[in-house]
């Protein structure tokens, strides 16, 4: 890949002196000027699963904060975790704050329902604690119906969270009534809480979702559909239930490039998911006669828009220099969250 900017050959120059020091992640949303310096690239799960294996003192990851802080979780003593810009959030993260989840478990259970929490990745370190105190666990995009299928071994009734959308596509999956589901309304610090309602539900979803999926939309389908007619649509999971139903296929991120790599000479594939990663895979298979076009071309996230080659080349240089700071996690956070952590990464390596 070619030289993007000016800070290209600084941050090159720096690896080659960190040498086996250091380790760059990042996710498949960051912008192509990050990921041509990655030595790890993946979705959430992958990076997740990454981590074991990596023996580096300097992990810097670029991605967002939530994800950051997993790696943080599961690194080996001694290694230290970097995010080049602190601010790189994740919005449907902050749609799950850890004291509501927590007030709003405690009264569901109080009232005589036992829920399982299953919090998607997309959350903080203090709710997978919370997840993991109350017996829970983590999944992600790619294994979201794997560990619903584990919710559901232990317990008759799983609450989902945050993201409703990536939870009523994994219902569907499992074949959940509609009737049995319900979304909490979670205003009020929870004093608004129907209970009839989540007496009847096997799944109850917290009500978050993923703004840059929630932007996809029935007339953008309808609208590919006329433009390209012999195009196949596929979508990540996060997007709105009726958009999957109207789709060639819905899946997480390594599941679109899996799609796109399949995919023969002539094909023309619609993608709809965020916008950095769907352009980058119609530069990648252009050469092959594989056609990709993305459903929104402004389905951009700008949390892991944060990252820039520059951010990046200065947390390099203090690195070098013994002024970089690295993620520090609540000690008193670590025991539960890891627990949700631990509890995915053992069932999906069976």
């Amino acid at each position: 890949m070619k030289s993007l900017s000016l800070y290209t050959d600084k941050v090159k120059a720096l690896k080659q002196k960190l040498g086996s020091s250091l380790v760059i992640m990042g996710h498949h949303y960051q912008q192509d000027e990050i990921i041509q310096h990655v030595d790890l690239a993946g979705d959430s799960l992958q990076l997740a699963q990454m981590i074991d294996g990596i023996d580096a003192e300097h992990i810097v990851f670029c991605g967002v904060h939530f994800m950051a802080e997993s790696a943080c979780l599961l690194a080996k003593p001694g290694q230290k975790v970097y995010l080049p810009d602190w601010s790189a959030s994740c919005l449907m993260a902050e749609m799950s704050p850890a004291q509501l989840l927590d007030r709003i478990i405690e009264k569901i259970l109080k009232h005589g329902k036992k829920v399982v929490p299953l919090a998607y990745v997309n959350t903080s370190l203090a709710v997978k604690t919370i997840v993991g105190k109350h017996g829970g666990a983590v999944c992600t995009s790619a294994n979201a119906r794997k560990m619903l299928e584990w919710a559901y071994s232990r317990g008759d009734s799983v609450l989902f969270l945050p993201d409703r959308n990536l939870g009523n596509n994994v219902g569907n999956m499992l074949g959940i009534d509609q009737d049995k589901r319900h979304t909490l309304d979670i205003r009020n610090n929870g004093e608004n809480l129907d209970y009839d309602a989540i007496d009847k539900a096997s799944l109850i979803f917290w009500d978050g979702c993923c703004p840059i999926h929630e932007m996809f939309k029935l007339e953008h389908i309808e609208a590919m559909r006329q433009k390209y007619p012999h195009a196949k649509i596929y979508v990540h999971p996060e997007c709105p239930q009726e958009i999957v139903a109207k789709c060639d296929g819905a899946g997480s991120t390594s599941y679109l490039i899996d799609v796109a790599e399949k995919a023969q000479k002539g094909d023309v594939l619609v993608i709809g998911t965020e916008a950095n990663l769907v352009n980058r895979l119609a530069n990648v298979h252009k050469d092959r006669g594989v056609t990709v076009i993305p459903l929104l071309n402004d389905a951009l996230c700008l949390d892991m828009a944060k990252i820039t080659e520059a951010l990046l080349c200065k947390t390099l240089e203090d690195i070098v220099a013994g002024s970089a700071k690295p993620m520090q996690i609540d000690g008193s956070l670590v025991e539960d969250a890891k627990k949700s952590l631990v509890r995915m990464l053992n069932h999906c390596a069976k």
